[in-house]
């Protein structure tokens, strides 16, 4: 009978996932489903990080769960725009075709909602086959809760994200997005979600442009407005600092004085992991250690003089925090 509900309920899901996929794709959006990413509509895309996959089996959580409350099986780890404005070195997505095209017409907010959420339930529909599954934690993964706008792509590229947030607001998710900042004028009319990152990379522009690479003009500036701007935004607001041993580990007092500009709530610092198809630009050495990441944190964190409120070695983090907002979020 077991085997039975889940027979009905795969071939149900896999009928929902097939229509998602029904519709001709460039290249890029290609080379991403044969890296195991469903992608939704024209544009969107939702792949279950390693921690939920973890988690499902009592193996772990992500930090942000450690850190914030959060539940790393509910969270729905997904992008409304798999297109970048942005080649990060680091950066362990395939980007080959990234900013070369951009789609006639963009999705519904409700459509890439309904999509994704479908997409999730479809991608971890085979996991009551493990016998170390959580069912409990199983049966709540497919009622998503969280969203982590993080997944690739730049997702405040997408147009209606102040409607996305909404949307997902009214369906009782909390909401994280991440952003390299390169659209300032959106952020500051939008709609705010539980949680803005803003990703930090370089203490100035040189630095930007060699580990960045953006492909837009002016994107040092612009930046420096999206920080700017952030004291007025309601919600909590994260900086974001990704070291990467050799390039951009320098100059923590000028990262102090980006910092300070933006009155971030919260400030991770966060080692680069040799992964994916960063490995064709870096190299292993440039994979910072824990004991690296913490030290250049604290040489960034003495010009701010924020609070150390937590860490994860296996995620190479920590987490610093102005003392202005509550670590943990009610949900």
């Amino acid at each position: 009978h077991c085997i039975s509900r889940l027979y009905y309920r795969g071939i149900i899901y896999k009928v929902i996932y097939v229509k998602l996929k029904n519709m001709e794709k460039n290249d890029y959006l290609s080379k991403l489903e044969k890296q195991h990413y469903a992608i939704v509509g024209s544009h969107s895309a939702v792949k279950p990080c390693t921690w939920l996959k973890k988690s499902l089996r009592d193996k772990g959580v992500c930090y942000k769960e450690k850190f914030y409350g959060i539940k790393s099986h509910r969270c729905l780890q997904m992008t409304p725009n798999v297109y970048c404005n942005q080649r990060c070195t680091f950066c362990w997505r395939t980007y080959d075709e990234t900013g070369k095209e951009q789609p006639e017409k963009w999705d519904e907010p409700e459509r890439i909602i309904e999509g994704a959420i479908e997409a999730q339930k479809h991608l971890i529909n085979g996991f009551p086959g493990s016998p170390n599954l959580n069912k409990k934690k199983f049966k709540e993964a497919n009622k998503p809760n969280q969203v982590a706008l993080s997944l690739t792509g730049e997702p405040m590229g997408y147009p209606y994200m102040s409607d996305l947030v909404e949307q997902f607001h009214k369906r009782s998710f909390t909401t994280f997005i991440v952003t390299n900042g390169l659209y300032p004028k959106r952020i500051a009319e939008m709609t705010q979600p539980t949680q803005f990152y803003v990703s930090l990379d370089a203490p100035d522009e040189e630095i930007h442009k060699k580990v960045n690479r953006p492909m837009v003009a002016d994107s040092w500036n612009k930046i420096n407005e999206t920080l700017e701007l952030l004291p007025s935004l309601d919600g909590r607001k994260v900086i974001r600092v990704t070291v990467v041993k050799g390039h951009n580990d320098k100059k923590p007092k000028d990262y102090a004085k980006l910092i300070k500009k933006s009155e971030a709530d919260f400030l991770e610092v966060k080692g680069y992991m040799f992964v994916g198809g960063s490995r064709e630009r870096l190299s292993l050495e440039n994979m910072p250690y824990h004991d690296y990441v913490r030290e250049f944190a604290e040489q960034i964190n003495k010009e701010l003089g924020y609070e150390c409120v937590d860490e994860q070695p296996a995620s190479r983090v920590v987490l610093y925090s102005s003392g202005k907002k509550n670590l943990k979020i009610k949900h």
